[in-house]
């Protein structure tokens, strides 16, 4: 069995003065993926034993950014999606093994006023064409925080965020679009119709406390891989950052 964990840390370095450490080895993951590292490198000395380590680290300081830590030695490994435009921020890592490619994503935010959704298109549009081609070789399990919740199930109040960065027409038609091309939302295989299940809170008014969150972080995976999910799970009783984690567990 191969257990897997997601995680928006919303910076390394911050996380690591709370008890990240002891959750990380608590979790006991073979992978284990973060995003919003917020760091370059050298800025950090989190070396967690018994672990292969992978970075892409955005060109801007202290933004964005990801990390894969894998008991399991990579068979390669690459950063980006080979399109410059879209690879200057640090946020896909893929790696290779024998029978699958294993993807760490931190997918751009529309940002206030869905100033940046032309933007946010585009990239849909690449990086799922970028999964359909590493699917047409392997399968594939994608992770991370893909910004967007896809259906009113999937957030607190959708009846006033229709126009909010994450639950946009646009963007919940673009992660229709990615299942459509033969992938699955794991944690809706075991759960469809599950409420008041979130992975992000906004640190505002207490959300987390009164529970008024969205699902925005994610295991994908390739149609063919359906026989081999065991589970998927939301750990809402990991806190240190605005995000908690997510986790799939599959036999491969």
């Amino acid at each position: 069995m191969l257990k897997c964990i997601s995680f928006n840390v919303n910076g390394l370095r911050a996380i690591l003065k709370k008890d990240f450490i002891e959750d990380f080895n608590k979790m006991d993951a073979d992978i284990v993926a973060l995003q919003e590292t917020k760091l370059q490198a050298g800025q950090h000395d989190f070396d967690p034993e018994g672990y292969t380590e992978y970075w892409n680290y955005a060109e801007r300081k202290g933004y964005s950014g990801t990390a894969i830590f894998s008991k399991r030695p990579a068979l390669s490994y690459t950063t980006g999606i080979g399109i410059e435009e879209h690879d200057k921020e640090g946020r896909v890592i893929t790696l290779e093994f024998d029978t699958f490619y294993f993807v760490n994503v931190y997918t751009p935010n529309s940002q206030d006023g869905l100033k940046r959704l032309s933007y946010r298109m585009q990239w849909e549009e690449a990086f799922q064409n970028y999964l359909q081609n590493l699917d047409t070789n392997k399968p594939v399990i994608l992770c991370g925080d893909l910004n967007v919740a896809h259906e009113e199930i999937d957030l607190k109040n959708p009846d006033t965020n229709h126009f909010s960065a994450g639950f946009s027409d646009e963007e919940r038609a673009a992660f229709s679009a990615l299942l459509s091309k033969g992938f699955i939302d794991t944690f809706r295989h075991f759960y469809p119709d599950k409420t008041d299940a979130y992975s992000w809170w906004s640190y505002r008014t207490r959300a987390r406390e009164r529970n008024v969150g969205w699902r925005i972080d994610y295991f994908v995976v390739s149609e063919r891989l359906k026989p081999a999910l065991i589970s998927a799970d939301i750990l809402n009783d990991i806190y240190g950052s605005d995000h908690c984690p997510v986790q799939l567990c599959i036999e491969l």
